[in-house]
């Protein structure tokens, strides 16, 4: 499979559906909106988009299987599928907060090898394929070298649901705004991903994510040389709900605090 070409084509495909939501994004109302639990939207734009894209993707791998947000698609193949969020940061989409994203990735045998996040509003487009190194509309990006928390820009995401390591997850907060350059919540983690990838930021860490969320991101990241873990500093990130994402001089002062803060 000759990757480079590939991921150039997914590039496209995430181009053109973001088109699309950017001009939904004009004429968008809120009695579009519908509430897939307690504070997770979803409208018809994310639908129409990931139609859009799982029908383009068809084309240059007809074989593949797809994972997605919104499930439009059954077909399944493990060992060789796209993992999609047509519209990552829906809640921003939906207020006109205007960082949101479209996130397509290929998982072949187990291992993400075409990642391509499109940020919708910049019209930037951040992808990366195995061992190719990493880009922004053509140009080669690579994390910050900032090599120590004090001199870094964090950002983070806040869960939809309660989960029960909330007071671990302020103590973290309340650390990282002591004892970091800042903290920030963009609203989209396939975006705050590739912003570190682009060494727009330092950090990032969230809890409770799908592996839509950060496939595409993660694998950007990894080719501009960052790190990314789960919070055992493990591999298991797409699945285990939880990242980490650095570059790899903050990445141990960084893990320590995000899995054990100071009280």
């Amino acid at each position: 499979m000759n990757l480079k070409p590939l991921c150039y084509a997914v590039v496209e495909v995430a181009r053109k559906a973001g088109s699309f939501i950017g001009e939904e994004r004009k004429t968008f109302g809120q009695s579009h909106v519908v509430e897939k639990g307690s504070r997770n939207l979803v409208s018809y734009v994310d639908f129409t988009a990931e139609k859009m894209i799982v029908e383009d993707l068809r084309v240059l791998l007809p074989e593949a299987g797809f994972l997605t947000e919104e499930n439009t698609v059954k077909e399944q193949n493990d060992s060789l599928r796209w993992i999609i969020d047509p519209l990552d940061g829906t809640t921003n989409f939906i207020h006109g907060l205007p960082i949101f994203s479209v996130s397509i990735a290929l998982e072949k045998d187990g291992e993400i090898v075409v990642g391509v996040v499109h940020e919708v509003n910049l019209n930037e487009s951040f992808y990366a394929w195995k061992d190719g190194g990493a880009y922004l509309n053509g140009k080669k990006i690579f994390v910050t070298d900032t090599n120590n928390l004090k001199n870094a820009l964090c950002a983070t995401g806040f869960p939809y649901e309660a989960f029960p390591n909330l007071e671990r997850y302020f103590n973290t907060l309340k650390f990282l705004f002591q004892n970091s350059r800042g903290i920030r919540r963009l609203g989209s983690a396939a975006v705050d991903l590739v912003y570190v990838a682009a060494g727009r930021l330092d950090a990032f860490y969230e809890y409770n994510l799908n592996s839509w969320d950060v496939a595409a991101g993660a694998l950007v990241v990894r080719e501009a040389g960052g790190s990314v873990t789960d919070f055992s500093g493990g591999e298991n990130y797409l699945f285990g709900k939880e990242i980490v994402a650095t570059n790899k001089n903050v990445y141990s002062e960084f893990f320590k605090v995000v899995t054990y803060p100071p009280v």
